[in-house]
């Protein structure tokens, strides 16, 4: 199974460098734009291309794999995770950062077998940091290993979260309550926009710990497979385990500090991937 990885890695990593060009050249922004779920859940036309470079690419070399991804999502297509092979991506990981030429988004790439992330890739072209990893082979950015801080108490955490795109009501609650908690409970919070970058950061060691309530199965499925190959855990914010489909993401550098994370957060259900 580890050479079949290899080489569905190889392969998906070649094509998200060849993407990512496609990215460089809006670095100093993206003005024209659709807008999808709310005024601020938005898509570009190099969301659509990305996205269609890497299904296209990977679907000619592993005619059988499946695939979710989010503008196909987006645009009536299947979010189903099955034991087979499947792919998840986010072809435009912070599309609200990349329109304004804010330089925190990435190409987001997972790999499903039997339901469980065996490989990841984060590409931020813009900035040149590409996060990879496999099961079993640790995590790397810039091929130079990277690990996890190794900071157990909430007191101690710089604390990364999102205001998301969503704007119900209750959800807006629910995260300006865990804004405040933070805040008093934690050593620092911090917001840059990507739920995958956010991950990557959790991995290097530059923040202990982030958690949303309303992200999807391609914003945090490389990141799941990076974070725990730099020695985090990824679970979900009750504190059981991680579902890709549910939504709803922590992850931290130790067990001990996602333990505390979870208990002192106020949970919000968003409707099921």
């Amino acid at each position: 199974m580890s050479d079949q990885i290899d080489e569905y890695f190889d392969a998906a990593l070649d094509l998200v460098k060849s993407a990512g060009n496609l990215i460089i050249e809006f670095r100093n922004g993206c003005k024209a734009y659709e807008q999808k779920s709310s005024d601020i859940d938005l898509v570009t036309e190099v969301d659509k291309n990305v996205e269609k470079t890497l299904m296209d690419g990977l679907s000619k070399n592993f005619p059988t794999h499946k695939f979710i991804g989010e503008e196909t999502v987006s645009e009536g297509g299947q979010c189903v995770l099955s034991d087979d092979p499947t792919w998840i991506i986010d072809p435009v990981d912070g599309t609200l950062n990349f329109i304004h030429g804010y330089p925190q988004s990435c190409i987001s790439v997972g790999l499903a077998i039997n339901k469980e992330c065996v490989a990841g890739i984060i590409y931020n072209p813009v900035l040149n940091l590409l996060f990879t990893a496999k099961k079993g082979n640790g995590a790397f950015l810039n091929n130079k290993p990277i690990h996890v801080s190794q900071t157990k108490e909430l007191s101690k955490a710089l604390i990364s979260f999102e205001a998301g795109t969503s704007r119900d009501p209750e959800r807006l609650r629910v995260m300006f309550e865990n804004f405040r908690t933070l805040v008093e409970k934690g050593h620092g919070v911090r917001t840059i926009g990507s739920a995958a970058m956010n991950m990557a950061n959790v991995a290097l060691g530059g923040s202990d710990a982030y958690f949303e309530f309303g992200i999807h199965a391609w914003d945090i499925a490389a990141g799941d497979i990076i974070v725990r190959e730099a020695g985090g855990v990824c679970i979900d914010p009750a504190g059981g385990p991680l579902d890709l489909l549910s939504r709803r993401v922590l992850c931290a550098a130790t067990a001990e500090l996602a333990q505390e994370l979870s208990k002192s957060l106020q949970q919000y259900y968003p409707e099921r991937d």
